[in-house]
């Protein structure tokens, strides 16, 4: 199991974690306003009562302190409309945030249409003789306040992951930055001393073998080669500082990492690139050293990806509004649909060997320092697979 396969479990685990810690915040919640809804019904229940007896027993409303008159007067709560048997307003508690003081039948009634309208229920009582009124009634703002608690204590911890998050990522991100600059100066200071005796080395054998032509071109490929490393060591170096970027013709740099790695390839992986004497001159502002490191490493997976050696490699280049593009595509074995997301990611490989360092720092090269794109346009196990590379025709 990989490194990304096993943060995926940990990121279902999370998951898992959180959709139990809803489940648990919305079931407490609508408990506890279940049980609150309940207690406003019996009140309810008892200002209907309240209502019947103050009717039946003839008392005084304002000058007789009985229990019903409380249990009324107390209600500061429950928004509350009585009818009468003809329904028309015979009583209001609390039915609107401005709590009317005074009977004004057109705004009671508008309160009145906006409690059915939520929700309101209805208790129908009997007052001596035979008189039924009505009683409406709402749930409190308390309780409205309580239902929508959960969901704005949700809102509230996905803030709080999601600025964690952010501020976490923002902190790894600048301590991978400096374990990547640390790393490539390092690896750029190593390389310094074997080329140096390279070369030396080099120049030794041109010398002696000034009469053998044969000899004499290997001893071009070695210095082609450690001309290659020299370079090599020369993009390491200037990892973590903003590169220089002028205008090339993009037909014409492909066609050089073309060469070179076509040379360096199995006889049997053919190369089929556009010529750049057969094509207008597109123009794209680059840093060549590091727009190589790019393409090499796109050439050199597609050349890993070839079974038994024997393949295609095609590149295409055309043209959008705001940018010059380029296919690389391969014959070779593919990428699985489920790794496509994570082959720019530091570490993902599918050789045996290396750091798998080569597509991450590819997606750096092109996003970072010359404002492009470079992603998997398509690929399928057993068919190949086709990167695209994006380059703005204007530097930004």
């Amino acid at each position: 199991m990989d490194i990304y396969t096993r943060k995926a479990h940990w990121k279902w685990y999370l998951a898992a974690a959180g959709v139990v810690i809803i489940i648990i915040s919305l079931v407490y919640t609508r408990y506890i306003a279940d049980r609150l809804a309940e207690r406003e019904n019996q009140q309810a229940q008892q200002f209907a009562e309240a209502m019947r007896q103050l009717a039946n027993n003839d008392l005084d409303l304002n000058n007789d302190f009985t229990l019903p008159q409380r249990i009324i007067t107390d209600n500061t709560t429950i928004p509350v409309v009585v009818l009468d048997e003809t329904y028309q307003i015979e009583m209001y508690r609390n039915i609107d945030d401005n709590n009317l003081q005074e009977m004004d039948t057109t705004l009671v009634r508008k309160a009145l249409q906006k409690m059915i309208a939520s929700g309101a229920d209805t208790i129908i009582f009997a007052i001596p003789p035979d008189i039924n009124q009505t009683l409406i009634y709402s749930h409190s703002h308390l309780l409205s306040l309580l239902n929508w608690y959960p969901y704005i204590q949700l809102m509230l911890i996905a803030a709080f992951i999601a600025f964690g998050y952010l501020g976490f990522s923002a902190a790894r991100k600048a301590e991978e930055n400096m374990v990547w600059l640390g790393m490539a100066k390092e690896t750029a200071h190593q390389l310094g001393t074997p080329i140096t005796a390279i070369l030396g080395w080099v120049e030794a054998l041109d010398a002696v073998n000034e009469d053998n032509p044969g000899n004499r071109e290997m001893v071009t490929e070695l210095r082609t080669d450690v001309s290659r490393l020299e370079l090599v060591a020369d993009r390491f170096s200037k990892i973590g500082a903003q590169p220089e970027l002028r205008p090339f013709n993009l037909y014409e740099q492909l066609e050089k990492n073309r060469e070179y790695m076509q040379r360096r390839a199995p006889r049997r992986v053919t190369f089929d690139f556009p010529n750049p004497n057969e094509y207008p001159e597109a123009t794209v502002y680059i840093n060549p050293h590091l727009f190589d490191w790019v393409v090499e490493n796109l050439l050199r997976n597609a050349i890993d990806a070839m079974e038994e050696g024997i393949g295609v490699i095609t590149a295409v280049l055309y043209e959008e509004p705001e940018f010059y593009c380029f296919d690389i595509s391969d014959t070779g074995k593919g990428i699985p649909a489920n790794r496509i997301k994570t082959i720019f990611k530091p570490g993902y490989s599918t050789k045996t060997r290396g750091w798998g360092l080569g597509l991450s720092l590819s997606k750096r090269i092109m996003e970072q320092y010359h404002s492009g794109k470079i992603y998997v346009k398509k690929s399928e196990p057993g068919k190949g697979t086709t990167f695209t590379v994006k380059l703005p025709k204007q530097p930004k």
